[in-house]
């Protein structure tokens, strides 16, 4: 493949209106689905942990995350109760399917009123629970079967929480079924809707325009704070992850995952920065010139676009994890560096969720994912830095008909996107492929020239 660079009118950067809402029979779907799931597997209740970096599948069933204590969500046959702490008792309006809401102050941050309800395993007797019974547990991911003598037992919840409820039900079983959400091909949040799609698009705006901000307008003299409070224009929306923009000079590494700094900007750093609201993350990284450094494009930025350009036309649905993978190494053959880790990965409210795309993956890329497009090159030197990472989704034509139909707008948005990938950056994409970003595999190694991008010639 012949990648250039070349100079184009950058992309506009659409404003995101209203966000789009996920119906609640959609969560009520879901509820209703992990129970079956889960009973299939013998249990007789499920119980979901999540706290305030954990959130992710809490919110995707109920809509609710816990914003500064745990929270606990049990489904039976013929209950659905959220145990909550003192502030979560205060935000179960944000809840959209019908549930009990139910009090337990350990819940609670410390200092705080705990002693006016029950302890957690009298309040897990008082909803049901029993001795004997079998307890499916979801926490913040799982173990695989290298990983572990006993896989099967709950890995992430909190040690607490596992021996309160081993205390309820007595020689009954608890069990790891975290991946009947998790799963990268039969997770429930593996597969989205045309709404929660939509959702995810409208998030993806506004990362992408927030990075894109960030590299059309840094400067040098600025510094990571200025640089960030200026160009993020961060408009509300919780985070997935720490917000990054990053620098550094010829003697020092470029840190992506840093969070901005008062370092001041100067002409030549190597610049990194990233965006992720719930369902999208964007990133990019080059450097702050102005004008080519010719080391830097005939080392990293051309064979770094070669391999963007393969990933994004090889996706389709059917497509193994392992072609994914093996298409971008070759692609990358000869290159200094290799991805740091896996060259694209499954989004969802947390900003990773699994990833299907690893070598020797059987799994196959379907109809509702969201993926995040994130190859890392690894090692740079000093002072260097490059990427590209933008969220894209897959759907087949049921799924393309029902965005089409409710969400035109979206729609459209998504159609342009394609239209430019293929008409400036040369880019042919299958028509399962929905890129969701704003700019989407627009990629200009030099900020200060930041119409120059990386295309297929």
């Amino acid at each position: 493949m012949n990648i250039i660079l070349k100079s184009i009118p950058l992309p506009e950067l659409p404003t995101p209106g209203a966000p789009p809402s996920v119906p609640t029979h959609e969560y009520e779907d879901r509820l209703n689905t992990l129970f079956e799931n889960a009973s299939h597997d013998g249990c007789d209740w499920v119980l979901v942990y999540a706290d305030r970096e954990h959130t992710a599948n809490l919110a995707f069933l109920t809509n609710f995350d816990p914003r500064f204590e745990e929270a606990l969500l049990l489904l039976s046959r013929n209950k659905r109760a959220l145990i909550l702490g003192n502030e979560g008792m205060g935000y179960t309006s944000q809840a959209k399917p019908a549930l009990e809401f139910v009090l337990c102050q350990s819940l609670s941050l410390m200092g705080q009123p705990r002693g006016e309800t029950p302890r957690l395993d009298a309040v897990l007797r008082n909803l049901g629970i029993g001795k004997g019974q079998r307890v499916g547990c979801v926490g913040w991911k799982y173990l695989e079967a290298s990983e572990d003598d006993d896989p099967s037992a709950p890995a992430f919840v909190p040690a607490y929480i596992l021996r309160h409820v081993q205390r309820v039900v007595g020689d009954g079983v608890l069990i790891d079924i975290t991946h009947l959400l998790m799963h990268p091909t039969h997770g429930l949040k593996s597969h989205n809707s045309a709404a929660q799609l939509a959702a995810f698009e409208w998030a993806a705006m506004h990362t992408s325009n927030a990075v894109q901000r960030v590299v059309r307008g840094a400067r040098p003299g600025q510094t990571e704070f200025e640089a960030a409070a200026q160009l993020f224009q961060h408009a509300g929306l919780p985070y997935g992850c720490h917000p990054m923009l990053n620098s550094a000079g010829p003697d020092t590494p470029v840190i992506g995952l840093r969070s901005p700094g008062p370092r001041t900007l100067r002409y030549g750093d190597g610049m990194s920065s990233a965006v992720n609201y719930w369902g999208s993350l964007c990133a990019r990284a080059g450097l702050l010139r102005a004008e080519p450094d010719e080391a830097f494009v005939q080392q990293v930025a051309l064979p770094y676009y070669n391999a963007i350009a393969t990933w994004w036309q090889t996706l389709r649905i059917g497509v193994t994890g392992d072609a994914m993978n093996s298409a971008v190494m070759n692609a990358l053959a000869g290159a200094s560096w290799k991805p740091a880790l896996n060259p694209g990965h499954l989004v969802s409210i947390d900003e990773w969720t699994h990833s299907p795309i690893r070598p020797g993956s059987t799994e196959q890329l379907g109809s509702g994912m969201a993926l995040q497009c994130d190859i890392i090159p690894a090692p740079m030197p000093n002072g260097w830095a490059l990427n590209c990472e933008d969220t894209v989704a897959m759907a087949d034509a049921n799924l393309r008909a029902d965005l089409a139909t409710n969400f035109p707008e979206a729609w459209a948005r998504i159609q342009a996107r394609r239209s430019w990938m293929r008409e400036v950056l040369g880019l042919n994409l299958a028509e399962e492929v929905l890129p969701l970003s704003n700019a989407p595999a627009c990629l200009a190694p030099f900020w200060l020239a930041a119409d120059w991008v990386c295309a297929v010639g």
